[in-house]
């Protein structure tokens, strides 16, 4: 979650505009995605080649409805409650979540030009929302293990301040929870580059914060990070023999169809297994 486009939550900094949420009393886990409404030229444009403006906003779609599908699963085994931290503002964004992802998913309208407030902000209105931790959750690694998300929510309700943090293999992360608001964690940090983690952990040592650290994942944004999913999708080839990844259910049904009806298999340079045509019919 290295990205300088900037999404943020409100909070008591900003003011909370949130669609039908309630205040949480019990000692939850708040996980927000940083979102936005899938529109072909504004979505998941690092995957523009080998995709096409189209295909990279319908897998934006996927990811969101895939990643909402993990965490209400991590929910069914700890109290989280999933949210889409979502931009741009307006009515069709919130038309496109409510038709895209379950009604369990709560919106929180997120939208601000640099990425630090941005991360910053979601994590202090979730915290303000009554969760006794606060994640924000990248839009990007679909099979991401539900076990990590749980593993998460269990490290954040141990008594006493941490921080948990799921390094990306990118340098940047694709997760990071907290139960405190720590704004030293979003300062002097360069993001979009490799170094985003680094200097996370760094800014978490200068003000003594403990960390907990998750196995590192991807993100999928590149024509090779396409082709690690595809790999774990349809040829059993886990990117961890670690941790079961999510099934990532829409994802796979999305890749099974354009690979039958068009030529990605020849822009990712694959070799698609013969049973997806079928499968695709």
């Amino acid at each position: 979650m290295n990205s300088a486009k900037a999404w943020v939550s409100a909070g008591k900094s900003f003011g909370i505009k949130s669609f039908g949420i309630k205040s949480f009393g019990i000692a939850s886990c708040g996980i927000a995605v940083m979102a936005k409404a899938s529109a072909p030229g504004r979505t998941k444009t690092r995957l523009v080649p080998p995709l096409t403006s189209q295909e990279a906003a319908a897998f934006n779609t996927a990811f969101l409805q895939d990643i909402s599908a993990n965490m209400l699963a991590a929910g069914k085994v700890w109290h989280i409650q999933p949210y889409m931290a979502y931009g741009p503002p307006g009515p069709e964004s919130v038309a496109f979540f409510r038709d895209a992802l379950p009604d369990e998913v709560e919106l929180l309208e997120a939208w601000w030009p640099d990425f630090g407030d941005c991360l910053y902000g979601a994590i202090d209105q979730l915290l303000t929302l009554g969760h006794a931790s606060a994640v924000v959750l990248n839009s990007d690694s679909p099979t991401l293990p539900t076990s990590l998300l749980v593993e998460t929510a269990e490290v954040l309700s141990q008594p006493g301040d941490r921080a948990v943090l799921g390094p990306s293999t990118d340098g940047g992360y694709y997760l990071l929870g907290l139960k405190a608001r720590h704004r030293r964690l979003f300062e002097d940090v360069t993001w979009s580059t490799d170094r985003v983690a680094e200097q996370t952990l760094a800014r978490a040592a200068e003000i003594g914060l403990s960390v907990h650290l998750l196995p590192a994942w991807y993100d999928v944004d590149d024509g090779q990070s396409l082709s690690v999913l595809y790999g774990e999708l349809f040829e059993d080839r886990p990117f961890s023999r670690r941790h079961d990844r999510h099934r990532a259910a829409s994802s796979a049904r999305l890749m099974r169809t354009l690979l039958a009806r068009s030529d990605l298999a020849a822009r990712l340079d694959i070799v698609p297994h013969p049973a997806i045509a079928v499968a695709a019919g």
